[in-house]
């Protein structure tokens, strides 16, 4: 019996810290200083002087980062449940890159990775991953919204090259560089200065296409893509607060049980 319960001690103490506050909030930390450490590299300057600190301090992360890795898998029921979240799967590849990369000295790649590393802060904050986790799951829900927004474009990409491919080649001039022009339309980037004033002055109707497609194309169309996306944020969380409350229940039944069985025992006890 000795034998089976030691590690089932042992691994529930160990998930515990690394659920512990103090353990996710050091992680961040860490991933914040890897963060700026990156952001410094970028001056030659400093870099060139300070190369060995630099080189130094990565090697300390990326061995901080993956026994913080290893205590997390020696925690976890076994090692199907622990890549079983994606996150996990991310934040494994990443650290294992680390150390593939060192060992071969791709000096170029090595830095990209070090700055993909700050990506971690999503999966160890979990108010950050819930909102991915929506993104992602606004993915399917957003096949429509894109398909109607590319038949808007090529109409009015078509459109636009029939009207103004005399007056404004440079935008207008083929149905490729129309769907550019359209582009930088609907971000509303120099749209009107750039693109329609110039077409305005040859052709005064003009405004009556531009101003169709933004109503069209950004107010409308965008509008849907916020309204998906808002949609399943508010999923995320609502799913988030059932599995809380859940838990919530599960542990006072604990303690009912808990309970009731030590009213028995006393009950035995005074018999």
């Amino acid at each position: 019996m000795k034998t089976t319960r030691k590690p089932r001690k042992w691994k529930r103490q160990l998930s515990n810290l690394v659920e512990n506050k103090w353990f996710t909030t050091s992680i961040i930390s860490l991933i914040m200083i890897n963060a700026i450490i990156v952001g410094m590299e970028t001056y030659p300057s400093l870099y060139n002087e300070y190369r060995s600190a630099f080189w130094t301090a990565d090697r300390v992360l990326l061995w901080i980062f993956t026994i913080e890795i290893i205590l997390r898998i020696a925690a976890a029921k076994n090692l199907k449940h622990f890549f079983k979240d994606s996150w996990n799967w991310f934040d494994f590849i990443i650290v294992a890159a680390g150390h593939i990369f060192v060992g071969a000295h791709f000096v170029t790649v090595l830095r990209i990775l070090r700055v993909l590393r700050v990506f971690r802060a999503i999966s160890v904050i979990p108010s950050l991953r819930r909102l991915v986790d929506a993104l992602l799951m606004t993915i399917p829900a957003l096949g429509n919204i894109m398909l109607l927004m590319g038949i808007v474009f090529y109409i009015f990409a078509v459109i636009g090259t029939m009207l103004f491919q005399q007056v404004s080649p440079e935008y207008f001039g083929n149905l490729q560089l129309s769907l550019l022009t359209l582009f930088q339309v609907v971000t509303l980037e120099s749209w009107a200065s750039e693109v329609m004033r110039p077409i305005f002055q040859e052709l005064p109707w003009a405004w009556i296409y531009f101003v169709s497609f933004v109503l069209v194309g950004t107010f409308v169309v965008f509008n849907l893509f916020i309204g998906v996306i808002v949609n399943n944020v508010e999923k995320a969380d609502t799913a988030d607060e059932e599995i809380e409350n859940t838990h919530e229940e599960v542990v006072e039944l604990r303690k009912e049980v808990h309970e009731l069985k030590q009213l028995i025992k006393d009950e035995v006890i005074k018999k």
